[in-house]
């Protein structure tokens, strides 16, 4: 792995955690400040989570000047599989099961980690790499 591409790993992991942080905290007081079911308060704890985690990583990870709407449809085809998929299958593990919550949150929130990294990378900057004003300066130098 180059210099360049761990430094990017890196930076991913340090926003994905600021988000996680977002997410259960989010989901924290959603569950215990409302009577909403599992499914609501994970739905609104993840898009909160994702709205921070795009706006850090397009801009100081993968320093895109990609479009914008572009990378955000790109991303929100992404979370049009993630989101159900988690959503229903959570929701079944913490209702129907009686698997703890939070840890099916956390589960989640792991496979979110290393499949949008990959996503993120390859398929929404991927071309757009390093094209802001940050990557270029980078580039410069």
């Amino acid at each position: 792995m180059s210099k360049a591409e761990l430094t990017r790993t890196v930076k991913f992991v340090l926003f994905s955690i600021s988000a996680g942080v977002i997410e259960i905290a989010s989901f924290t007081a959603l569950d215990t400040l409302t009577p909403w079911s599992y499914w609501v308060c994970y739905l609104t704890a993840l898009v909160l989570s994702v709205l921070w985690n795009f706006t850090l990583n397009r801009e100081f990870t993968f320093r895109s000047a990609g479009n914008i709407p572009v990378a955000m449809l790109k991303v929100a085809a992404y979370y049009a599989v993630f989101t159900p998929v988690t959503t229903i299958l959570g929701n079944y593990l913490a209702e129907s099961c009686g698997w703890n919550g939070y840890l099916v949150t956390g589960l989640n929130m792991l496979l979110n980690f290393v499949t949008e990294y990959l996503y993120d990378r390859f398929v929404v900057f991927g071309k757009s790499l390093d094209t802001n004003s940050r990557g270029q300066a980078k580039g410069s130098k």
